[in-house]
């Protein structure tokens, strides 16, 4: 067996700071350690290496952060210059439970509600 001692979430960025700002300010990340190259933003546990020299073009990375109102994270994260690829579709009587999005270097990422 090996022993894990972290899990962290690779990204590409064009723009260094500004992508730090996007995870700090919208999800509330805590900046573990950044340079001019790379970055390691902390977010309810989980680590986000943030890398330079990106192109800005989409690219899924697979990450979620689960939320409580995702039509209102989805606003939120329009708000700090992220995108929509896919608004949150109304479910019956259920509020949304996901949104697909792109921060501001063009990673893919989900909002979703528990169900």
């Amino acid at each position: 067996m090996i022993e894990v001692e972290r899990v962290k979430y690779v990204i590409w960025s064009a723009d260094m700071e500004r992508c730090v700002r996007f995870y700090t300010e919208l999800f509330g990340g805590q900046v573990l350690k950044q340079n001019e190259h790379i970055a390691e933003v902390e977010v309810c546990g989980a680590t986000i290496g943030i890398h330079g020299g990106g192109e800005g073009k989409r690219t899924w990375t697979g990450m979620s952060f689960q939320v409580a109102d995702v039509v209102a994270a989805a606003q939120a994260l329009v708000a700090a210059g992220g995108t929509l690829t896919r608004d949150p579709q109304p479910e019956g009587d259920e509020p949304p439970h996901l949104a697909m999005c792109a921060d501001t270097e063009g990673n893919e990422i989900m909002l979703t509600r528990a169900r």
